[in-house]
């Protein structure tokens, strides 16, 4: 159902699928401009509409946010598989190191443990600046992610979240693939490489902030914190997949890691194209008891709907069809302490996907050296703790219904995890495994809790006054601002990892501190209303009594 508003006049427009729509005429109205109405017409996906036809009716609810939540989760894996591939290639640009470096370290580091291949590697990155370069493209990367989640939240918003999300895994799919043209074209010019990872990374941006406001569009908030945690789940598995596919196509030619898993994106993006339900609006489809949720306001009969066009006037109509600025996003109670909180959990979360590896490798455990192959094995075992740490902050938020107090406590948990890992984590491997899971999961959780249930709640806050066309720009900045730590935090991790481990942990450490610190606010209103909450609950016990 959607609500238009002309000069004169109100119009309430209702779609019940892709081929009912009926007009109400209330009282004292003139005619809707064709237009108007056009532009909030719904269609469902040409796949819908075929699988539809061959069931004889319309899909259930549940179905729809299953199909939902599995075409989600293997978009945003896509993302990742492309993101990761260029970790895996870089061994092969830059054969003197096995491992990323860093992001913008001055030279390769000098380690028995190295092993040199035979091959030259391919220029400009075989030189002695090799790593340095590759360090660049990484940064860059995520430079231009980080500026262009801002304006995809915006346009999000704005645009057909289907169309919008097609373009930029069409768009991500070409330029992941242009990389790997430059094996086959013999392209040896840095800056193209460059623009490419730069232009990848603006359309990489396209993902979040729209998969996230799809499925909040679908999950009620009842048990959002869980489904999305267990959803999330996407990260690990999108960089297990890039890790795979680019390793096993080395060996027919480093260009084919690239190209494949970029027509992989391609493909699911016309799958995407076909079959992506945007919310239950758009398809027709009724919400189950008890799950509402971003346009609930608008599922009141025809007559309580008219008594409150009368009484609120075209001013708030204007507000169900009309996308939230960005500054009115920043404005939303939360978006603010969480962006920043996000800011500071990223950093810690993206040191250890860059850096993770080569810690545990430059480290003696047990008084043994692992090699950098058993390295990036083990390290698996962070994001294996951080899946099982995003599944419990979302269940237990759900729970408590208390996102700060669980963000925040992971958040501080984190602190003597990372200590303890670092101070322990060479008397044995059995010890540093388990002490790696367990820091993964403290980091990982209020990381995955922010980016999902979070941002959907923040996204359906009340004080948008039932406004549903805010998720994807809340979503972009909360995710915008923590991949600007994101690109920070390795980036430090180079120069600070030259002098002393120690000081690396010491800033990972303090940027969780502040990051638990800045969700203070939140925690204590979620604290003052969890005693009015028993308070309420006593007196009223008292009076039944």
């Amino acid at each position: 159902m959607v609500l238009i508003d002309t000069t004169s006049s109100f119009y309430v427009h209702c779609t019940a699928g892709a081929s009912h729509r009926k007009v109400f005429h209330l009282p004292y109205m003139d005619s809707v401009p064709e237009q108007s109405l056009q532009e909030h017409q719904t269609e469902k996906p040409r796949g819908i509409q075929f699988v539809e036809y061959i069931i004889g009716g319309p899909l259930s609810y549940r179905a729809y946010q299953t199909l939902v939540l599995i075409l989600t989760f293997f978009t945003y894996s896509s993302y990742h598989a492309c993101r990761k591939t260029t970790s895996v290639v870089k061994s092969t640009l830059d054969p003197q190191s096995e491992v990323s470096l860093s992001l913008l370290s001055p030279s390769p580091r000098p380690s028995r443990r190295w092993t040199f291949t035979a091959s030259s590697g391919w220029a400009p990155f075989n030189g002695s600046d090799g790593a340095s370069l590759l360090g660049d493209l990484d940064v860059a990367f995520l430079s231009f992610y980080s500026m262009g989640m801002y304006c995809s939240g915006q346009l999000g918003d704005r645009l057909n979240l289907r169309k919008f999300l097609v373009f930029g895994m069409i768009g991500t799919g070409l330029f992941t693939s242009l990389f790997g043209v430059g094996y086959w074209a013999n392209i040896h010019v840095y800056v193209y490489f460059l623009v490419v990872q730069m232009l990848a990374g603006l359309l990489q941006s396209t993902g979040w902030p729209s998969v996230v406001a799809v499925v909040g569009n679908w999950c009620g908030k009842r048990k959002r914190g869980l489904i999305m945690g267990i959803w999330n789940a996407h990260t690990s598995v999108g960089n297990i997949t890039g890790s795979l596919i680019g390793s096993a196509m080395l060996s027919y030619g480093w260009g084919w890691s690239f190209v494949v898993p970029g027509l992989l994106i391609a493909f699911l993006g016309l799958v995407v194209f076909l079959l992506l339900p945007t919310s239950p609006e758009s398809v027709g489809a009724g919400r189950e008891e008890g799950d509402q949720d971003l346009n609930s306001v608008l599922k009141k009969s025809r007559d309580e709907l008219t008594e409150t066009l009368l009484e609120l006037g075209s001013s708030v109509i204007r507000e169900q069809v009309t996308a939230v600025g960005f500054i009115e996003a920043w404005k939303i109670p939360g978006v603010a302490p969480y962006a920043l909180c996000l800011f500071f959990a990223k950093l810690v979360a993206y040191t250890f996907l860059y850096w993770l590896p080569f810690y545990i490798s430059d480290t003696a455990i047990d008084g043994e050296y692992l090699s950098s192959e058993a390295a990036g094995n083990l390290s698996t075992l962070f994001d294996a703790g951080g899946v099982i740490g995003g599944v419990l902050a979302g269940h237990i938020s759900d729970q408590l219904d208390a996102r700060a107090i669980t963000a925040a406590s992971f958040t501080y948990c984190a602190i003597p995890a990372l200590f303890f890992y670092r101070a322990y984590g060479y008397v044995s491997l059995p010890v540093n495994i388990l002490l790696m899971f367990v820091t993964g999961m403290f980091v990982n959780g209020p990381y995955a809790l922010i980016t999902t249930a979070v941002s959907a709640d923040l996204g359906t806050h009340s004080s948008l006054k039932g406004n549903s066309r805010a998720l994807a720009t809340v979503t972009a900045i909360i995710d915008g601002t923590g991949s600007v730590g994101a690109a920070i935090g390795p980036l430090l991790t180079g120069y600070i990892s030259e002098k002393s481990w120690n000081g690396v942990f010491m800033m990972l450490m303090a940027a969780a501190l502040v990051a638990g610190l800045l969700l203070t606010r939140l925690v204590v209103a979620e604290v003052a209303a969890k005693i009015h909450q028993c308070r309420s609950a006593r007196e009223g016990a008292s009076v039944e009594v």
